[in-house]
């Protein structure tokens, strides 16, 4: 593809780029390196905001070029960042990167020998600490989320609404309940992100939106996680199969003889390890591990999720109220804090926050000797003492 061709796409993307709405990670990333990644799952918005960036940033068109890794037929993304150099460009967006076979080794061409800015997007899965080219030392990676019930309330209903840190929610949730329930109506809107409200794309079809996050769903596992993971076609199917053995579980402490049975993969521990690890870098799953084993794959994890309460809809076929509270909790904590399961209670934040996850009648006496303890308590707008209304939580960002 010739850089006129590139540049008439990318005119036609700007054309149609018509979403004004500015995600969190807009105040979080800094743009100002030389190499710049973003990585997340697919559809919480990573196209959308690279576009926004490239269109608003006050440079003539001639200068900045956008490519899209899984469209282009090119020999080399060096070639063409060689040839837009040439012109005097100066910013590169290169999206899907992770879609480019050996992409670690062209990234750090172009970085160490051409003069430009570049900032390229990839699956959440993506790695780039690679032995074929070490990026690590070069690139600033971000990794972003799907709209937090912040957000989403923000987009359904036109308004701007702050967002709090852990700590001010957990000492102060009576206050900010009571000044953010006098600019909306919680009950609909929160039934509705639950089920509806966690990708963004939700707000261009939301009558087929179900049906269309199952098919991203089928396309990270059919296609993202194969570019990334050396896997064949009935890893594929078995990836989906765990999937759905999730589904029919509450919140999962895994049985890895069982799975293994139910997977009919016999005594293969690694290979069940690395499904679950694979699911969750592609942000399906969320795994909760001990601390004391690090970053170890070949760890049973305490719990298993599927990553928001969303995927519940879209490939369960029924769904436990439970599981909802505590996969809507994790979710909105995972974008900036490190959880693990609690010996007492649900869920153990940053090492210090114990929290047990249920509905309005929730008792305390499980978790009450327990210092910095809440519950999160479901079907209630404003809480009191260390009960805190689980809606508060998609305030973090």
């Amino acid at each position: 593809m010739q850089l006129d061709e590139l540049r008439e796409y990318q005119r036609k993307l700007f054309e149609n780029n018509n979403f004004t709405y500015k995600r969190y990670f807009h105040k979080t990333i800094n743009l100002n390196k030389k190499l710049v990644g973003i990585v997340g799952a697919r559809g919480v918005g990573k196209t959308t905001y690279l576009l926004q960036y490239l269109k608003e940033l006050d440079l003539p068109f001639s200068k900045k070029l956008y490519i899209s890794a899984d469209i282009i037929t090119i020999p080399s993304l060096f070639e063409v960042a060689n040839s837009f150099s040439k012109e005097e460009g100066e910013v590169l967006i290169i999206d899907e990167i992770h879609k480019y076979k050996n992409f670690e080794i062209e990234l750090k061409k172009i970085y160490d020998l051409l003069n430009l800015k570049v900032i390229f997007s990839g699956s959440s899965a993506l790695s780039i600490n690679n032995a074929k080219a070490d990026l690590s030392r070069r690139a600033r990676l971000y990794s972003v989320y799907g709209l937090s019930f912040r957000e989403f309330v923000e987009l359904e209903k036109g308004i701007e609404l702050p967002a709090f840190a852990l700590e001010d929610i957990l000492t102060n949730h009576i206050d900010i309940a009571y000044k953010l329930l006098q600019k909306f109506n919680l009950t609909l809107l929160f039934r509705e992100y639950i089920k509806s409200g966690y990708y963004p794309f939700y707000f261009e079809d939301k009558e087929d939106y179900l049906i269309r996050l199952n098919e991203t769903i089928n396309t990270v596992i059919e296609v993202d996680i194969p570019s990334i993971f050396p896997i064949d076609y009935s890893s594929v199917q078995n990836l989906k199969k765990l999937v759905r053995l999730l589904c029919e579980s509450h919140p999962y402490t895994p049985n890895i003889k069982e799975l293994l049975a139910k997977m009919d993969m016999k005594d293969n521990y690694k290979g069940l390890y690395r499904f679950i690890e694979y699911l969750s870098r592609a942000k399906i799953f969320t795994t909760l591990k001990p601390a004391s084993k690090g970053d170890n794959i070949f760890v049973k994890p305490d719990k298993i999720y599927l990553n928001n309460t969303n995927l519940h809809y879209a490939y369960c076929s029924h769904n436990n109220t439970g599981t909802l509270r505590e996969v809507f909790v994790a979710s909105m904590l995972s974008q900036a804090h490190t959880i693990q399961a609690a010996k007492k209670g649900d869920l153990l934040v940053d090492e210090k926050y114990t929290l047990e996850v249920g509905g309005k009648n929730k008792k305390y006496k499980q978790i009450k000797d327990i210092p910095n303890s809440f519950i999160v308590a479901d079907d209630i707008e404003v809480g009191s003492g260390n009960r805190v209304p689980i809606w508060l939580f998609g305030f973090l960002y």
